[in-house]
C-alpha cells in the first residue's frame, strides 16, 4: 500500500470565540502564526460506524498536507494516521483505505457524511532547528449532510507533538493554554463534535459484580482485535502476533468465565479458527527469525550449502503466502460474522447467575480453579508411563498454564497484586514448557528441510549442527522443569 503511516499525539481544547493564544516565547522559540484554509470531506457508512469507533476518514484540500487521511485510535490523545495522495474523485474512496476500514464497515457503503471548512492559524514551537509542538487555532464551519443540512460553527485549539520524546513539553504547553482559558475537549476529533453517532451498546451489568469485570475485559480484547485489523492488512510489524494474542485471550476468557458469560461455545470455535489462520504466518515468522539468529552465531566455515536460502528466503516465501491467506480471511463473510458476534458478546452477552455475584469473591474463586486445572493436567501427564505419550500430555499442562495466566492478568485490575504474581508464575511454567516444545518443533522442521536439501544434492552438515543446538535447548528446558515446577507450587500456595 502506498499510504504513509504516522502517529498523531495531540491535546484538543475548546475555547471561546474571543480566546487569545497566550505568549509562549518563554517556553521555546516561536514561529508564526501562519494561516491556511482547509476544506475536508468526511466519509462514513450511513449509520456512522466509523465515527462510533473513533475512526475518521477524510479527503482534505489546503494546508501543507492535502490528501486522503485515515485516523485510527490507539489510545487517548494518540491516533495512527495513514495518508494517501489526493485523488480527483470526491465520490470514490481509494481502495487501499477502503480495505483498512473493512473491520468497521463490514460491507456497508462509504459515503460523504459531513464537510469541515476550517480557517487555521498555525504557530510552531522550536528548540533550535527541532520542531517540538504545533499549535493550531481553528475557526470551524461544520456541515452535516442530511435531509436538512445542519451547520455548526465553533473555535478550538490543538497542540500536536512533533518530537515524540518531548511529551513533558506538550504538557507544559497545555498548561499554558488552559491558564489562558482553554478547556480540554471531550470530543476525540472535530468530526466527533459535529456528528452524533449512536453510542455503542453496553451490557446491562451492575457495578462491582463479576459480570461488570468480565464484560469490560472482553470488550477490551474485542477492541484489540479491531484495532489490529488494519495493521495486519498492512503487514505491520508484530500485528499478526498481537491480533492472534487478542483472539486467544478472548477464547481463554470465555472458557475461564463460562459461569459468568454463558453459551459461547460456537464463538470459541470461531476464535480458534481465526487464531489458526493467523498462527500459520506467525509461526513461520518466529521460526525463520530463530534460525537466522542461530546461523548468525555460527562461524562462517560451519555454514555450508545454500542453507540460508532454504531457512530464510524459502520460509519467508511461505510466510508471505500465509499472509495472503490471512488477507483473504479478513475480507470473508465468515470473519465479518465473527466480528458481529463479538459485538453482540459485548453489548448483549448471555449472563449466568455468577455475573450478579461480587467480583471480589467470585473471580478469586475462578482464578484458583484455573490454577487447579494446571496441577490436574500435570498429575494426569505424570501418571502416563509411556514417555512419548507423557510428553504429548505435558502440552496440555502448557495450555492450562497459559489459560491460568490470561485469567489472572484479566483479574489483576480488580483483585490486585496477587493476580499479578499468579500470572507471572503461570507464565514461568508456560515458558519453560514452551522452550522445550519449540525446540522439538524446530528439530522436526530442520529434519524436513535437511531431507529436501539431501535430495537436491546439497551439503547438509549445518542442518546437523542446528539440530544439535535445538536438541540441547529442548533437553535443557526439560531438565530444568522439575525445579521450576516445585518452586512454582510453593509460590502459588502463598498467593491463593
Amino acid at each position: 500500500m502506498r499510504g504513509v503511516v504516522g502517529i498523531e499525539i495531540e491535546d484538543k481544547f475548546d475555547v471561546p470565540p474571543d480566546y487569545a493564544i497566550p505568549d509562549l516565547s518563554g517556553l521555546a522559540d516561536v514561529v508564526g502564526p501562519k494561516s491556511h484554509q482547509l476544506v475536508a470531506l468526511y466519509y462514513d457508512t450511513p449509520d456512522l460506524r466509523l465515527a462510533a469507533r473513533g475512526v475518521t476518514l477524510r479527503r482534505r484540500r489546503g494546508g501543507h498536507d492535502p490528501g486522503w487521511h485515515l485516523k485510527l485510535p490507539k489510545a487517548k490523545g494518540v491516533r495512527q494516521e495513514i495518508t494517501h495522495p489526493l485523488t480527483r474523485s470526491t465520490k470514490i474512496v481509494p481502495l487501499e483505505l477502503v480495505e483498512l476500514v473493512r473491520a468497521y464497515t463490514r460491507g456497508a457503503e462509504l459515503q460523504p457524511v459531513a464537510e469541515l471548512d476550517t480557517r487555521r492559524s498555525i504557530t510552531v514551537l522550536l528548540d533550535g532547528d527541532t520542531k517540538l509542538v504545533e499549535i493550531a487555532d481553528d475557526r470551524v464551519k461544520g456541515t452535516v449532510f442530511q435531509d436538512e443540512p445542519k451547520v455548526v460553527r465553533w473555535r478550538e485549539v490543538e497542540a500536536e507533538l512533533l518530537a515524540e520524546d518531548r511529551r513533558a513539553f506538550l504538557a507544559k504547553v497545555g498548561k499554558r493554554l488552559r491558564k489562558a482559558g482553554a478547556t480540554p475537549s471531550e470530543a476525540a476529533s472535530k468530526l466527533a463534535k459535529l456528528l452524533e453517532p449512536a453510542p455503542l451498546p453496553k451490557a446491562p451489568t451492575e457495578p462491582g459484580t463479576a459480570g461488570e469485570v468480565v464484560v469490560a475485559y472482553l470488550a477490551g480484547q474485542v477492541g484489540a482485535v479491531l484495532s489490529q485489523d488494519p495493521r495486519v492488512r498492512r503487514a505491520e510489524e508484530d500485528a499478526v502476533h498481537q491480533m492472534r494474542v487478542a483472539a486467544r485471550r478472548l477464547r481463554s476468557a470465555l472458557k475461564a468465565f463460562k459461569s459468568v458469560v454463558t453459551d459461547t461455545g460456537p464463538l470459541q470455535d470461531e476464535l480458534r479458527w481465526l487464531g489458526t489462520v493467523l498462527g500459520e504466518a506467525r509461526d513461520l515468522e518466529v521460526i525463520r527469525a530463530r534460525f537466522a539468529k542461530e546461523l548468525a552465531g555460527l562461524q562462517p566455515e560451519l555454514v555450508t550449502g545454500p542453507i540460508q536460502t532454504r531457512l530464510g528466503a524459502d520460509l519467508h516465501k511461505r510466510e508471505q503466502e500465509a499472509y495472503a491467506r490471512i488477507k483473504d480471511t479478513l475480507s470473508s463473510d465468515r470473519y465479518y460474522t465473527l466480528l458481529n458476534a463479538l459485538d453482540q458478546l459485548v453489548s448483549a452477552p448471555h449472563l449466568g447467575k455468577a455475573a450478579a455475584k461480587s467480583a471480589q469473591d467470585k473471580l478469586a474463586a475462578i482464578a484458583a480453579a484455573n490454577w487447579a486445572r494446571v496441577t490436574n493436567a500435570y498429575d494426569t501427564a505424570q501418571a502416563i508411563e509411556d514417555p512419548e505419550r507423557r510428553e504429548i500430555a505435558m502440552h496440555d499442562v502448557r495450555k492450562a498454564a497459559k489459560r491460568a495466566r490470561y485469567t489472572a492478568e484479566a483479574l489483576q485490575p480488580t483483585l490486585g497484586a496477587s493476580m499479578a504474581k499468579l500470572a507471572k508464575l503461570a507464565e514461568d511454567i508456560q515458558e519453560i514448557l514452551g522452550a522445550h516444545q519449540d525446540g522439538v518443533v524446530a528439530q522436526e522442521t530442520l529434519a524436513k528441510e535437511a531431507e529436501s536439501a539431501r535430495q537436491a544434492g546439497e551439503d547438509t552438515f549445518t542442518y546437523g549442527l542446528l539440530i544439535g543446538i535445538e536438541r540441547s535447548t529442548a533437553e535443557r528446558a526439560h531438565a530444568e522443569f522439575p525445579r521450576v515446577w516445585a518452586e512454582t507450587l510453593k509460590a502459588v500456595k502463598k498467593v491463593l
